[in-house]
């Protein structure tokens, strides 16, 4: 069955979910919004999409079941309560919110009017996290002890056509690229119980280095190097740092730490890459087994929506995606406070995706 979808917002990460949405068995795009009409109207041309429409058209149209919302995170929780408040299942890009209140009022209503809420992002369920997570379960490298985990670049002012929002607050290293790391520990790992976190801005001003911009100055609102100290539940314990502001050729670092041996895992804001195993003083690489290798934005809606037709559990879900919000909140609190801060939050594990769920999912 392809159910009907509406995307609001066509910037950049729009096109990958628009490429994608063609090729799973159970979504069909019908209608594209933007505040820029012109910039989705361009989106429609390009992938076909038959309806160009305002938010507000789009949030009433009876057809659309489903709303993914790639606005701007000041906007997540805006349009996210106003596509679940008109009956329709609701997939944010990350983060869910950038305010804990309103992503758990979102939780909230999504619940009393009977529709889903799931949130990016669903990089985890790509064949190269899949992968580590059934060497994990199958106890390859014996109990876990810790982890490691590190994104690291000069920030993306050089590069992208609208910089300005990664440098506000609800944005910077640890809410744009923190949910890729955080996501993944706690879908291989399990929840977060406890954080203790440092932060700072080490430029007040950043220059944009490219397109139509380039030249100008964006003034600095939040932390851009920010590292943390993680307890997990299960009593693994590891260290997340995120930056804007360092000069590194290794930006995606996600290592684990087991009684028998470490894993090396892709990076984590991909589908794919190989798992190395450093076991008996040697290493070994483990190629994929599992599908989803590819750019695969949007498996987490596919799923959130064969889910709701089964009747069962989403795996990038709602909860999972608050559990990482909060995390991010606690690690930036403890940072203010000097002192650990406890997680109130513990979601399951997702469960994990069979080995050809690709081929099920993918036409």
């Amino acid at each position: 069955m392809k159910h009907a979808i509406g995307i609001i917002g066509a910037g950049n990460i729009s096109s990958i979910y628009l490429e994608n949405a063609s090729r799973f068995r159970n979504t069909r795009v019908l209608a594209i919004a933007d505040l820029n009409l012109d910039r989705a109207r361009a989106q429609a041309e390009k992938y076909g999409v038959p309806h160009v429409l305002t938010v507000d058209e789009l949030l009433a149209h009876p057809e659309i079941e489903a709303v993914v919302n790639l606005t701007i995170p000041a906007a997540h929780a805006e349009i996210a309560l106003r596509a679940v408040r008109a009956g329709k299942h609701v997939y944010n890009e990350k983060p869910l919110s950038i305010h804990l209140e309103e992503a758990r009022q979102l939780l909230e209503e999504a619940k009393a009017n009977n529709v889903r809420v799931g949130c990016a992002p669903d990089t985890f369920l790509g064949g190269g996290l899949q992968n580590a997570r059934k060497l994990l379960d199958e106890g390859l490298i014996g109990e876990v002890i810790g982890f490691h985990a590190a994104m690291l670049t000069r920030g993306p002012e050089s590069w992208h056509p609208d910089p300005e929002f990664f440098y506000q607050p609800g944005a910077g290293p640890l809410f744009d690229m923190g949910p890729y790391y955080l996501t993944a520990i706690a879908a291989l790992l399990g929840p977060v119980h406890s954080v203790v976190g440092f932060s700072r801005a080490s430029f007040p001003e950043r220059t944009i280095g490219s397109g139509a911009k380039q030249g100008q100055q964006i003034q600095v609102n939040t932390p851009t190097h920010v590292t943390a100290s993680l307890q997990l539940h299960s009593g693994v314990i590891g260290t997340l740092t995120t930056s804007f502001d360092t000069h590194w050729d290794k930006y995606d670092t996600l290592i684990i730490y087991g009684t028998d041996g470490t894993l090396v895992l892709p990076d984590p804001n991909s589908f794919g890459g190989v798992t190395k195993l450093w076991k008996n003083r040697e290493w070994t690489e483990i190629q994929p087994e599992h599908g989803f290798t590819q750019n695969s934005r949007g498996v987490g809606l596919s799923d959130l929506l064969y889910a709701h037709d089964e009747g069962r559990s989403h795996r990038a879900s709602g909860d999972l995606a608050y559990h990482v919000l909060e995390a991010m909140h606690a690690i930036l609190e403890s940072s203010e406070k000097r002192a650990a801060v406890e997680l109130g939050s513990a979601p399951e594990r997702p469960e994990a995706l069979a080995v050809n769920a690709s081929e099920e999912m993918f036409e």
